[in-house]
């Protein structure tokens, strides 16, 4: 690989600057989109599919022949893809009821829900033709009283002892 295919293949840009052209251009090895980077108004799951198998024929016609990877801001599940299943994000689900007033007691900190809600969420991001989320992901921290200060934080499953 030369400089720039190297260069190219560690860099992701963002879904509205992945064209044809700059793709192939300068070997990106990356894609992503966040929060509210849609194909389209009202995107559905084919309209996702369509775009991510078109970048990766992109990636697929250079030189290199090495596939890009698509990544997505999955905070709320698929939240992207129109009328996907919204969930709360792992701050919600992990943070004890001090720091949150948006769950009833029985449906905070349950490590059980949370797994269940990642496997969802694979699930709708993996249908569209995305092999990588942001979001859920396994990442504790602990914060105490300090929860609310920090930014941010919104991707953790948060503890406290």
């Amino acid at each position: 690989m030369t400089l720039e295919e190297k260069i190219g293949q560690m860099t992701q840009i963002e879904r509205k600057d992945a064209f044809p052209d700059v793709m192939k251009k300068y070997f990106i090895g990356s894609v992503l989109s966040g929060g509210g980077s849609v194909p389209a108004p009202k995107a559905t799951t084919e309209t996702w599919v369509n775009m991510v198998n078109e970048l990766q024929k992109c990636a697929l016609s250079t030189r290199l022949g090495i596939p890009m990877i698509y990544g997505i801001d999955a905070v709320h599940g698929n939240n992207n893809v129109y009328r996907a299943t919204i969930f709360l994000t792992m701050l919600d689900l992990g943070s004890p009821g001090k720091f949150n007033t948006n769950l009833n007691e029985n449906m905070q900190r349950d490590p059980a829900l949370v797994k269940r809600i990642g496997a969802a969420t694979a699930l709708e991001v993996r249908a569209t033709g995305i092999q990588y989320a942001f979001s859920p992901c396994i990442a504790l921290s602990k914060f105490g009283n300090m929860l609310l200060v920090l930014f941010p934080i919104w991707h953790l499953y948060v503890y406290d002892t």
